[in-house]
């Protein structure tokens, strides 16, 4: 007897995990079925699981591929139940390709390629239907994006546009994507939502085109350049109920939340003063040090630092003015932006050009939180005092590239948990695109300077 293993989650059942089983069960005689916990999903970085233990083992036994059906709850597991099963063939979904070549010493290793059209037929009875998600531009965020959907159930990706017809279809290739195209109308007709990851300049455009087309959008950040284009958008999709979310991955990522709470909880006292810094080296050759009219550290880099100082502080500064180091094409290579508020200060460092130490500084009346670099990925944070024996260490889970957190709110806001939004606000999306406009405003009147010079 040959005998033939694979896990899941199963969350939200659907034809796509019907067909895995189904092939799975060709592939020997005795197939057996690792169900995943709960717990153990949320270890290994899977989030918004929806559907019960107990649901997902039942819609397993209901498909009858299943000969017998196991728990799976720990790391390690896998290699346990082969040995302890004698099992011959391990098989998962081609989309886990390599993750499990070290089992092939124990057994044959089988990725299936992954159903790229899943049918609503299937899917569960709930309130909770699958979001078919479409990627606007195929660069170096989308490629990162991409992997990260797996983790979070409810969402898978459909297709890819690209108005460079061949760079869709070679990115829809990689990922095993259904269908590519350089039509919007086709992407907006084959998905419920669109993540838009093409250049800054294009995101007003697409976005607003996306939600005319009653299309959910997540956008990378900046959201907008001009505060009334981030305005409109947020408007437009208000009134027709659709969510518009900014894809700062740090607003929606656990330690980050877990920070803002204890520093607004007065653990430091009154908040005096936010230092945030984001600074990394960047090759002269890339898009965003030759992109003239939004290149730049600013727009690349200051959405995370301008998140801290809004959060922390709010968005009702009373000035902001800005310094910068410009390259010969007058692109900033380092940015600071100096705000006042009524009773606090703030400072913004952003470099592609100029290296500092990438950290976030909180500063009160009673102590101070220190978040080293990459703060952006907060992991963990200390708490100082005056009196350094009091000080206080906290450490936070943070999976994969913390893209899956935004991508788990995305999906928890279309369902209508509106409880989500805190995270990043709409005025706070429009202050930050307003401060965005402010400095290019305030560039164009550096490179001036600098020529007259």
């Amino acid at each position: 007897m040959k005998k033939v293993i694979t896990y899941g989650s199963f969350d939200l059942f659907h034809e796509g995990h019907y067909r895995l089983l189904e092939r799975a069960k060709t592939l020997g005689d005795y197939l057996i079925v690792g169900v995943t916990t709960e717990q153990y999903d949320e270890s290994r970085g899977k989030l918004n699981v929806v559907d019960s233990l107990m649901e997902r083992i039942e819609n397993v036994r209901k498909t009858g591929f299943a000969d017998e059906i196991i728990v799976e709850d720990h790391a390690g597991q896998k290699l346990e139940d082969i040995l302890r099963y004698h099992v011959d063939i391990f098989t998962v979904g081609s989309d886990w390709a390599g993750s499990f070549d070290y089992l092939n010493d124990y057994c044959e290793v089988v990725y299936l390629e992954r159903t790229k059209d899943i049918s609503s037929t299937m899917l569960r009875r709930k309130n909770y239907p699958i979001v078919r998600l479409g990627i606007v531009g195929t660069g170096r965020i989308a490629r990162r994006f991409v992997p990260e959907v797996k983790y979070v159930s409810g969402i898978y990706v459909e297709g890819a546009f690209n108005p460079h017809p061949e760079s869709a279809e070679k990115f829809a290739k990689r990922f095993e994507l259904k269908f590519s195209t350089d039509d919007l109308k086709t992407l907006f007709d084959n998905t419920d939502a669109v993540y838009i990851a093409a250049p800054h300049e294009t995101h007003f455009s697409y976005a607003k085109a996306a939600l005319l087309a009653n299309k959910h959008v997540l956008c990378e950040k900046p959201l907008c350049l001009k505060q009334q284009e981030a305005a409109e958008l947020h408007d437009i999709a208000k009134e027709r109920k659709l969510v518009l979310m900014e894809a700062i991955k740090t607003a929606y990522c656990p330690g980050f939340v877990q920070l803002l709470s204890l520093a607004k909880s007065g653990i430091i006292g009154n908040i005096r003063d936010v230092e945030a810094c984001f600074t990394r080296l960047t090759s002269p050759a890339l898009r965003e040090m030759t992109d003239t009219k939004t290149g730049g550290s600013f727009t690349e880099l200051g959405s995370y630092t301008l998140l801290a100082i809004v959060k922390l502080l709010g968005i009702s500064y009373q000035d902001v003015h800005f310094e910068s180091f410009l390259a010969d094409n007058g692109v900033d290579i380092y940015t600071k932006a100096y705000f006042k508020y009524d009773k606090s200060l703030a400072v913004s460092k952003t470099g592609l050009g100029v290296k500092s130490e990438g950290e976030l500084i909180i500063a009160g009346t009673t102590g101070y939180i220190k978040v080293a670099a990459p703060w952006w990925k907060t992991q963990a944070f200390e708490v100082c005092y005056e009196d350094f024996n009091q000080n206080e260490k906290h450490f936070v889970k943070y999976l994969g590239e913390g893209i899956r957190y935004e991508i788990s709110d995305f999906v928890s806001l279309m369902n209508g948990n509106e409880k989500r939004d805190y995270k990043l606000t709409a005025s706070e999306s429009v202050a930050m695109a307003g401060i965005m406009e402010k400095y290019l405003n305030e560039r164009k009147k550096m490179r001036a300077d600098t020529k007259k010079a």
